[in-house]
């Protein structure tokens, strides 16, 4: 780990008491309600007029800072770094539950003309929704998705508290890299895209920045249409399945060594690791069994128990379940190493897939509408568990981290739990006004457009190379699923901002040594929170009445 998260475990903890925060307490659950409300209004507000979801973290922590500067005992917790956590926790978890995991899919049956579905459909992601979290909540510190990972939304929240919290020198590098963020992303360059270069995984984000560059140069360069050739879908269905073999082997497979180990401290990491491997075997058993579940639910609430055939319906539960499966895990592995995660074009190839599979156009919109419903929950809370890693030393006080992981799952579930009747109470009058998600009328206009025999072939003949690169790169690299990952995303800017990043990160280290790491990447999260800051307040203009 880099010296800018390294720290003196007794310093960092020397606020705590013997258990972390809780966010029931009357304070911080006032706080975390309060944030969730905004959040969930926001999060439905911008994707409904902007087609895009923000993240809101920082925003939160800097709620949490603000008021723990008020003078008034009410307010004296929030100057713990770890309530200012619980708060940015459960405004993103409102954020990006209400706007992705809920509203979304409900605007898919009301454009398909079932009105009357929308809140079966409301029922059934609700309890994706809530069944995502706590999944990452329980995979998140094992070999598939390590607390070690980047996740940079997550140190770049991290880094905001810790640096109004500590002052010094961080404060004033981070201070100057939200500055450059924000004038950065004034000026339209991909700052987010720019800062996780400098601390992300440079095999992962150079396949990331060649897949940006591809997707954006191909047409005005070449003259090809890679998205009209299912270049980018067939990528990922390769390298989707590839992982998905890769996450299974990952599981299976017991720590090396671990009875061979001649001392107590190997023994102690044979220990762990099994213990990160049954624990990760326990919570995709339960994610399996509870997609299966919801998967089952939505097609009774839905009435395809009474139009399908046995055969059919029971088809189409298990592919449900397995696509919504998929979609978490690859949106997981994007957001760890990138920070981006192509949510939208995922839940697109599995419902391309259930075209194929011969699924009619109602079971296609609880499909596509279910599998879009996984995966933001997941990788928002795996960026908020890693800030909280980071602000509670990393794991020095095993009792300590594990108590702040469980009250930042509570943070979000209050979130979640705020999120449903948010989204149940404004909807009507959203989809009154003809407003839903963009990516909606895409859904419905791919299940009506129907898919063809050269559909099946194009994703056959690119999912080979994505498999291909997805084997060579391994678990670690994650090649595959990024180069697909950038293939779905037509930004060829953020592609030059991450490969300009990787080689100045390169040249840099070479230059300065080691120790110019640390500072390095305190201002890349200043970067990537200056760039979240102001897509969130640009967002939030561009709603107003006269905004532009």
């Amino acid at each position: 780990m880099s010296e800018a998260l390294q720290h003196d475990p007794a310093t960092e903890l020397a606020e705590d008491v013997a258990t972390h925060p809780r966010s029931f307490a009357p304070s911080t659950f006032i706080l975390i309600a309060l944030l969730s409300v905004f959040g969930a209004i926001i999060g439905v507000q911008l994707i409904v007029q902007l087609g895009v979801t923000p993240n809101t973290s920082i925003i939160g922590a800097l709620a949490a800072m603000i008021l723990a500067r008020v003078p008034l005992t009410l307010f004296a917790c929030y100057r713990s770094v770890h309530v200012q956590n619980l708060a940015q926790s459960a405004i993103s978890a409102a954020t990006f539950g209400a706007a992705n995991g809920l509203l979304l899919p409900i605007g898919i049956p009301y454009l398909l003309g079932r009105g009357d579905l929308v809140l079966p459909m409301l029922a059934g992601v609700a309890l994706s929704m809530l069944l995502d979290g706590y999944m990452l909540y329980r995979m998140f510190d094992t070999r598939v998705f390590p607390a070690t990972g980047t996740w940079p939304p997550g140190i770049a929240a991290a880094e905001a508290i810790r640096a109004g919290d500590a002052g010094g020198r961080r404060a004033t590098l981070l201070g100057a890299g939200l500055l450059i963020g924000v004038a950065g992303s004034w000026f339209k360059i991909p700052m987010s895209a720019f800062g996780v270069a400098f601390i992300g995984n440079v095999w992962a984000l150079t396949m990331f920045g060649i897949g940006l560059l591809v997707r954006g140069y191909a047409l005005p360069v070449a003259g090809i249409d890679i998205a009209k050739l299912y270049v980018p879908h067939g990528f990922m269905v390769g390298a989707g399945l590839v992982a998905l073999v890769q996450v299974g082997l990952l599981i299976l497979r017991r720590s090396a060594g671990g009875h061979a180990a001649a001392d107590a401290s190997a023994d102690a990491s044979a220990d762990a690791g099994r213990d990160h491997d049954a624990q990760m075997r326990r919570a995709l058993g339960l994610g399996g069994l509870g997609f299966l579940a919801i998967a089952a639910l939505i097609a009774l609430l839905g009435g395809l128990m009474a139009s399908l055939s046995v055969p059919v319906l029971v088809a189409f539960v298990v592919y449900a379940a397995l696509a919504a499966f998929v979609h978490e895990l690859i949106v997981g592995i994007s957001a760890m190493h990138s920070g981006w995660f192509p949510a939208f074009a995922v839940a697109l190839i599995t419902l391309i897939v259930g075209i194929l599979l011969g699924f009619p156009p109602i079971a296609l919109g609880l499909l596509v509408g279910f599998s879009a419903s996984t995966g933001p929950a997941f990788a928002d809370m795996g960026y908020d568990l890693k800030a909280g890693f980071l602000l509670r030393g990393q794991g020095a006080d095993r009792a300590f981290e594990l108590d702040g992981r469980r009250q930042q799952l509570y943070a979000a579930v209050i979130a979640f739990v705020i999120a449903i009747p948010t989204v149940w109470l404004v909807y009507p009058h959203y989809f009154a006004h003809d407003l839903v998600p963009p990516v909606d009328r895409v859904y419905v206009a791919t299940i009506k457009a129907g898919a063809t025999a050269e559909v099946a072939k194009a994703l056959l003949i690119w999912a080979i190379p994505g498999a291909v690169l997805q084997l060579l790169g391994g678990p670690s690299r994650q090649l595959g699923i990024m180069i697909a990952t950038g293939l779905l995303i037509p930004n060829p800017l953020a592609g030059w901002a991450v490969l300009v990043g990787i080689a100045i990160r390169v040249v840099w280290l070479k230059l300065k040594g080691a120790e110019a790491k640390g500072p390095m990447e305190v201002l890349a999260a200043g970067f990537i929170g200056g760039d979240a800051l102001f897509g969130f307040f640009d967002s939030v203009i561009k709603t107003i009445p006269g905004g532009k």
